[in-house]
């Protein structure tokens, strides 16, 4: 009876253990409302550059695996309650969220961009450097990033809640600019459309394809690209911290995808150009 028991509490507390486990369904989560990364398409079906990774994956891991809509606010959160088993929507791997969950090695990177209305004041804005990589700046670098910052003095700069893009902005901008934070990108979008925010500010992998679209083409790039620093390493898959042998696995698959090209040709089929990592 007792070796029954015992057998018993072994097998529960491997059901428990979560999606490391052979032969369980592994539950991917992605937000949705993230184009081309993730969205809904107008059979109300998950689409993106993520989605199609993920089945990429999935298959090179040789795991079962299925995709779930959830909202980017509380995501992590959720991660850790169990409702599903693997962060896949855009998230950027920065030291803070370390703390809470574990990556995957990354997949995908794209700087950031402030955006403006065409008629706005700043869209003839131009600094003599494309990129700032905020892990050492560079003395052109810091002079790029001082006359962004004097440009964006006064004005309403709006990003989405939970991003590394808004918390750069409460960094670097709090006491020189009113920010504003929304729960979807497309609900910044709208506000910058209607000018009730100045500035917008996203990765130019969003960007990008929106500025194709009728929605976007009002829309212009000001300024440099920002990377690194507050902004990371990347975009990587978010997983409890116990399950670091699927997190290993699906780090193989990642690895290959990108080796083949597989991963940059999804990007550029997605964002219309290659934001694989290497």
């Amino acid at each position: 009876m007792k070796k029954l028991l015992a057998t018993a509490a072994i097998t529960a507390a491997t059901m428990m253990s979560g999606a490391a486990v052979a032969g369980d369904v592994v539950k991917f989560a992605t937000e949705g409302a993230y184009p081309p990364w993730n969205a809904l398409n107008s059979d109300g079906k998950l689409e993106g550059f993520e989605i199609d990774l993920s089945k990429v994956l999935c298959e090179r891991a040789k795991i079962e695996c299925s995709m779930q809509q959830t909202a980017w606010d509380g995501i992590i959160p959720s991660l850790q309650a169990g409702k599903f088993d693997v962060i896949m929507a855009g998230m950027s791997i920065t030291d803070k969220r370390k703390k809470k969950i574990i990556f995957s090695r990354a997949y995908a990177s794209s700087p950031a961009v402030f955006v403006v209305d065409k008629k706005s004041d700043l869209a003839s804005f131009k600094v003599d450097t494309d990129k700032i990589s905020l892990a050492e700046l560079s003395a052109d670098e810091d002079k790029a990033l001082k006359a962004t910052l004097a440009a964006l003095k006064g004005k309403t700069v709006g990003a989405q809640k939970g991003t590394i893009h808004l918390n750069f902005l409460k960094e670097y901008l709090k006491d020189d600019a009113t920010i504003r934070s929304y729960a979807t990108q497309e609900q910044l979008d709208l506000d910058l459309q209607s000018g009730r925010v100045d500035v917008a500010f996203a990765a130019m992998s969003y960007w990008h394809p929106l500025f194709q679209k009728e929605e976007g083409k009002d829309f212009v790039a000001v300024g440099p690209g920002f990377s690194e620093g507050p902004f990371g390493e990347g975009v990587g898959l978010g997983l409890r911290k116990k399950d670091k042998e699927l997190s290993d696995k699906l780090s193989t698959a990642i690895n290959s995808a990108i080796d083949d090209g597989t991963v940059s040709k999804l990007a550029i089929k997605w964002f219309g150009f290659d934001a694989s990592s290497k």
